[in-house]
């Protein structure tokens, strides 16, 4: 019988990088993609499929996908994990680059994810996996953008999974909280530079920044995850990782919207 087939975007380091190593472990045929196709050197060295692919081109994603077409003729997992946290006052991110977070969190995937269900519903089977946040759920300040990228991601992925439940194809949420990889470092370089040194928010961002991270996942928790949601005969709609997680998503649904907005903005 022929491994199934697994995209995985985003694969050049963090989460992306752990799930196609796992995967490929677990007997998949993975195809892994990047922008930097030399940061993938030791995934195609393990014998995984590496291509480049930016997901905000659209001609970038059909050459991804017509490559995995012509090479394995189908295409049963896709994980929309490529993506970016982009922070700063609301006040303060230029429009440019509260666009590039939507084109990257949203646009991107949504384009790779029209791209292959084609084929998915052909096979009359297929799972998508969007990678999304705990974020999608809920709200803090300075995360403006990158929160309103998360929750139109999940919305996308709630209308999609009723529209394509009638091909046997499903679509799955993963939702991690903050994770130990260069994800915290990437994010705090972009607050940073959303801020000039006269912001009305430097008190706030300074002591965002200053503040010590707590619940953290690790990249493996996260790509093991999306290897038990990719094995699930009927999955639910979302999945968090740990505990921590699962509570906050829980706070954010019964609480107050006042007690959750001084539960977010305590030490801010």
């Amino acid at each position: 019988m022929a491994k199934p087939v697994v995209i995985i975007t985003g694969a050049s380091s963090g989460m992306g990088e752990s799930a196609a190593k796992q995967f490929f472990n677990a007997g998949y045929n993975v195809y892994a993609g990047a922008r930097r196709l030399e940061k993938m050197a030791p995934l195609s060295k393990l014998g995984i499929h590496t291509l480049r692919l930016d997901v905000t081109d659209p001609e970038s994603n059909q050459i991804f996908v017509d490559q995995v077409l012509k090479d394995a003729g189908r295409i049963d997992v896709l994980i929309n994990n490529a993506g970016y946290g982009s922070f700063g006052a609301l006040e303060d991110v230029a429009p440019k680059e509260a666009k590039q977070q939507f084109d990257v969190n949203v646009f991107g995937a949504m384009n790779l994810t029209q791209l292959v269900l084609p084929t998915m519903r052909a096979q009359h089977s297929g799972r998508i996996i969007n990678n999304s946040s705990i974020v999608g759920q809920i709200y803090a300040p300075l995360g403006g953008w990158y929160f309103a990228s998360k929750h139109a991601f999940e919305a996308l992925s709630d209308s999609l999974r009723l529209e394509v439940k009638q091909f046997g194809i499903d679509v799955v949420i993963t939702e991690p909280g903050g994770t130990n990889t260069n994800w915290l470092q990437i994010s705090a370089d972009h607050l940073k530079a959303s801020t000039p040194a006269n912001s009305a928010y430097r008190k706030m961002v300074d002591a965002f920044n200053s503040a010590t991270p707590t619940g953290l996942e690790t990249a493996d928790q996260i790509g093991a995850l999306m290897l038990k949601v990719a094995g699930i005969k009927h999955p639910k709609t979302r999945y968090q990782a740990t505990m921590h997680d699962k509570w906050m998503v829980i706070a954010a649904r019964k609480l107050s919207f006042k007690m959750f907005d001084r539960m977010m903005s305590k030490g801010i």
